[in-house]
This record gives C-alpha cells, structure tokens and sequence, in this order.
C-alpha cells in the first residue's frame, strides 16, 4: 500500500477508536463517589462573610452597584496596564470574596504565575468561597497529579476544561493530528475569553493569561499586556457570561475526562496540596504583601481609576463556529467591527497580530475612501518582538496593502521596548534589607525549586515543555531581557475604548470565543490612548513605511510585480517588498509616515531588523510566500 493512504488509514482508525473512547457513566460515577469519600469538607471559617479581608477594590465595587439603577448606572473603572497592579489586584480580590470567585482564562501555566493564583483560590476555597475555575483545555492544566489534586482538594472548588475534543485533559500528537482531520470546526474553536469576577460584582477581564509572561514574571521573554477593572453592573454581566459558558456541554468536568478518572482511580488515597514552591520566591512574597497594603492598591490601582455611567460588557457565545450564520454567537466580534466602522476622525488600535479577515478589510477600506478618511494608528509586533512567527508573515506579506489602501500608520515593537514607569518592577527590584540574601523573607522561606521541573511534580509536559514555554521568539542580534506585545485594545474618537481578548486576525473573527469592556468615556479612552501611544514612540518601535523609489521606472515595474505576487494564494517570492521598517534618526522629533520631512529624519533598518539569521527568519519568508491559504486559522 503506497505510503499516503496506509497514513490516512491509519488516521481514520485512530480517529474512530479516540471519538470511540468516552468515561463510561459507570466509571464517572466511581470516580465521583470516590471523590466526594476523599474530599475534605471542613471549612476554616464560620463566619458569614468566610473570614473575608477588607479591601478598598471591592469596596469601590459594591458602592457603585449600591448606587447604580437600571436606567442610571454607575461603574468604578480601573485601567490595568503595569503588569504588577495586574497580578495584585487579583490577590487581593480573592482574599476579599465573601461568596464566589469565577476564573475562565485561555492559558493556566504551572510556574510561579499560576502557581501563585491557584494557591490562593484553593485557600479561598477552604474557607468556604465556592471558586470555579473554567480554562480551555488545549492550553491549561494536563498533569495528572495536578488534576487529581484539583478534584479533591476542597468541595468548594471545581475546575472544568473547555472543549477536550477527544475527552481527556492532555492532548497527545496523535490527537492533535486526528482532531484536525476529522473535526476541525470543533478542535480549531478556543475559548479564549478572560475573565476575574468576584462577588459578581467586581471583575478584570482583558488579555493576561496565568502565565508568567503575562506579569514579567519570565526571566527571559514577556508580555506587554492590559487588562481593565471594573466594579458595578458591568461586572455582573461578565457572571452572566462565564455561567453561559460554565453550564455549555463542551465545558467538561474533571471527572468526566477519561485520564483523568484512570489516574484517580489508579491513587484512591485523598492526595495532601503541597507546601507552595517558587522559582523567585521574593517576586511572590512581594506581590502577596502588596495585596494586603491599601496604600499600595490606593496609589496603583484606585488613584487613576474613574467614575464612569456607561460600561458594556460583551462575550461571544460558546461553540461559537457550531451556529456561525447565529449573530447573537459572535456578538462581541460584531460590534467590535460595528465600533470600528463608526469612525469619524480616529482609531487607535494595538493588537499583536495584524492578519484582517474578509470583514475586517471591508471596515477599513470603506474608512479610507470616506472624503476625510480618519486617522488609523496601528501597533502591533515586529519579527524581533513576536512569538508567532506564521502570523507575522503574513502582517508582512501584506503591508501595501494596510498602508496604501487603508492608511494604516503601522509601528512594530521593539523587542527592548520600553513599557510605563512602574513596569517591569518584579524584574528590576532590589531586596529589601530584611530579606534574606536569596530574597526569601527570613520568617516565610519555601524551597527554590529548579527552574525546570513544574510547581507540583518533576515530570515534563513533553517535548515542549510546559504550556506556552515551547514558542520562543527569533534569537536577536542585540542581548538583553525581551518583551512581545500581547495587548488588545481599540480606542475610537477618544471618546469609546475597548479592552479585551480581541485580535485582529481572522481566528478571533471566526473560531475563538473572544469577550472585553468597552467604555464610553473619554477620560477612560484619554488613558487607553496614551498607553498605547507610548508603545508607538521611537524608543519603543520602529515605523512601517514605504521603501523610497530610487530608479523610477525599475521601482514602480518591482512594485507592481511585487502587488500581483501579493495577491496570489501561493508562490509570494517576489523579493522586493514595498515597504520596510525605519529608525528615528538623532536630533529628530517624531513624525508621522505622511509628514513631508519623514524621510530626512528616518533611515531604513530593513524589513526584520536586530533579527538574527536563523530557521525562524527562514520559516517567516517560506510563510510569507506559501501561507497564504491558512490565512484563517493561524
């Protein structure tokens, strides 16, 4: 048998014995009952409010709902840009809920990051705080004894995995492999909506996953990421919405996984959650005491936030490719392109991925062709700055078309880039005197674990290691710790400001679950505006524009080559690109691409610059010229 079809054969059988391979309701109910028998049920706390710490962010929250009406409402808003406020802020909420906490996030990771929230939800949990915790499966917790732990460590905690096609928690290649060719729509659709709600009435959503390159946590390589606070009835509807996706069929309960019952079945024995163990135990205590200083959370989270009336919360529904033609199913897609499209002089837009669907295009053309086209700000990643190397090829492939038929001003982070002033305060902080010459306070020391063995085991994910750890960026010709954008934000007219979990690239258009806040404030959009305005600064990212005609005729016969090769699904070689990237010369002021002075004060860097030669460099070209056809889905 010729060696494609004995592939495809096989194929077939494995995928017919994996959809075959469903936890018996037998089996579900031993493995709950053993559950329930081995649980500790006891609750640390008799009190009403479950021993609840104070806090001033909850208290903000629960003043604005008091005084809000159907007709009136009122919102406390908090812009959550530096990415210690991020990570605080959620320590002390949690530490504050007197009834629920609800986690539904893309990524969960077993570092320090997501070592550190789980603990204290478990701790939550214990006294008697019903926490759930809702991630997608293809990204978040798959070690077993992990899981096990999970299922077993307070019955007021449970955790459910989003859309485990093949009915376990860990994905093996073959399942990858299988999940593509028999059930693409379904494998492909991600809930990738986060969302913090505590009380249902005060909750974070945005871009951050549980991860470490989410708060500047990794040693090597971060997020430059935003996440948005709000208190009032905004944050009720974000409740809403996590219930919606909590109660769906495709959210599936630990044991209803079929690896994870084998292994609970397999250890019977109620399992003890370990002592916490960090990497940089000194971050952690850090933010933990951070959490419970008022001043703190005063000066960093409440001090910028505002009073605001109009706050909208909006989430596509889940399974959202299973009724596609359904409006209602991908309601915060719409209105984000129904946002954009009411435009009247500006739109400021920062997303990591620059990839337009088909909507996407049509929105931004119609824009350009109106008599007095609005300005359109665009920051996004660099090769040097990025992780996703397939997605950025085709942002590449495609930049004549962003700049000449849509007047994008594109800028490209800098992989050195330079956040606020408080960012990055983890990373460069110095020890206190009374902390121990490892940074452990002396009365509270843990165990620096080695950095490559997982919070809770010294077993490896596999190949790739833990989640999110196997997708490392290009090597650089500069040295030096490195930061990727991840933001996701919109602000239209200064006046409407969205937050979210929104790309601009067709997956979240059309496969993943997206959810975020928009408000209608211009004090609120003034913030937003700025923060991503100071990414777009000369030391912060290099400016996307055309390449000088330097032989007339030569240049416009490459560009017009260069404009059908672009064009064609496949077989994008043509080498001369129109436009490259450029460096703001010394003793210049920042201008903008269409000022007539630009190129007196801007030299080219090349199209990838203080990017290393190297097979990522060379998977970035074979994309740009092959990719094409897998627009959708990257």
């Amino acid at each position: 048998m010729p060696i494609r079809p004995f592939f495809l054969l096989n194929l077939v059988v494995a995928i017919l014995l994996l959809q075959g391979c469903v936890a018996s309701r037998a089996q579900v109910r031993r493995v709950d009952a053993l559950v329930v028998a081995t649980t500790d049920s006891r609750v640390g706390c008799d009190r009403d409010d479950h021993c609840a710490a104070a806090s001033a962010l909850l208290d903000a929250a629960n003043e604005a709902m008091t005084a809000s009406t159907p007709q009136l409402p009122v919102h406390v808003v908090s812009l959550l840009n530096d990415s210690e406020a991020a990570m605080v802020a959620r320590l002390n909420l949690i530490r504050a809920a007197h009834r629920s906490i609800d986690v539904q996030t893309y990524i969960w990771d077993e570092d320090d990051a997501g070592e550190l929230v789980l603990n204290e939800l478990v701790e939550a949990a214990r006294r008697g705080v019903k926490v759930r915790i809702l991630a997608d499966q293809l990204s978040s917790f798959d070690d077993m004894p992990l899981l096990n732990r999970l299922a077993r460590v307070s019955p007021n905690l449970e955790v459910r995995l989003y859309n485990p096609t093949f009915h376990d928690a860990h994905t093996s290649s073959l399942q990858w492999a299988a999940g593509l060719a028999c059930c693409f729509f379904k494998f492909n659709q991600r809930m990738h909506n986060k969302v913090f709600v505590v009380d249902g009435s005060i909750g974070i959503t945005g871009g951050r996953n549980y991860q470490n390159r989410y708060f500047d946590w990794d040693d090597d390589f971060d997020y430059v990421d935003r996440d948005v606070l709000v208190g009032g009835p905004a944050a009720r509807a974000m409740a809403d919405s996590f219930a919606l996706f909590w109660g769906h069929k495709r959210s599936v309960p630990l044991t209803h996984l079929r690896d994870v019952d084998n292994y609970i079945l397999g250890h019977p024995a109620a399992p003890d959650w370990p002592e916490a163990s960090y990497v940089h135990p000194q971050r952690v205590y850090r933010a933990q005491e951070e959490a419970d200083d008022a001043d703190w959370l005063h000066a960093h989270v409440l001090e910028h936030s505002i009073r605001t009336g109009n706050v909208e919360f909006f989430s596509d529904l889940p399974a959202k490719t299973d009724k596609p033609q359904k409006r209602n199913a991908l309601q915060f897609t719409h209105y984000v392109m129904q946002m954009v499209a009411g435009a009247k002089y500006e739109v400021v837009l920062q997303t990591p991925y620059l990839v337009m669907s088909h909507r996407a295009r049509e929105v931004f053309e119609q824009l350009h062709e109106q008599t007095t086209a609005p300005r359109i700000v665009v920051s996004t990643n660099s090769l040097a700055s990025t992780d996703a190397f397939a997605v950025y090829a085709l942002s590449y492939k495609h930049r004549k078309l962003y700049l000449k038929d849509y007047g994008f001003e594109i800028y490209e982070m800098k992989p050195h880039a330079v956040g606020p002033a408080e960012a990055n305060a983890f990373a460069s902080m110095e020890l206190d005197d009374n902390d121990s010459e490892d940074g452990t306070p002396p009365d509270n020391r843990t165990e620096v674990r080695d950095s490559s063995k997982h919070f809770v085991d010294t077993e490896t994910h596999g190949p790739l290691g833990s989640h999110g750890k196997g997708r490392r960026p290009a090597p650089l010709l500069s040295e030096g710790r490195r930061f990727g954008l991840h933001a996701k934000s919109i602000v239209i007219d200064q006046t409407i400001a969205m937050v979210g979990s929104h790309n601009f690239d067709p997956r979240s258009d059309h496969y993943n679950t997206e959810a975020g806040v928009i408000v209608y404030d211009p004090r609120f959009a003034d913030q937003l505006r700025e923060s991503i305005l100071r990414d777009t600064q000369p030391q912060n990212a290099w400016v996307i524009a055309p390449k000088p005609a330097e032989v007339p005729v030569l240049s416009d016969i490459s560009q017009a080559i260069g404009s059908v090769s672009e064009q064609l699904p496949l077989f994008d070689l043509w080498p001369f690109r129109y436009a490259t990237s450029y460096e703001i010369k010394p003793g210049c002021q920042p201008l903008r691409v269409n000022d007539p002075g630009f190129f007196a004060c801007y030299e080219p860097v090349g199209d990838f610059p203080d990017s290393a030669a190297s097979p990522k460099l060379l998977y970035t070209l074979f994309m740009t010229a092959f990719g094409a056809g897998v627009t959708g889905v990257l």
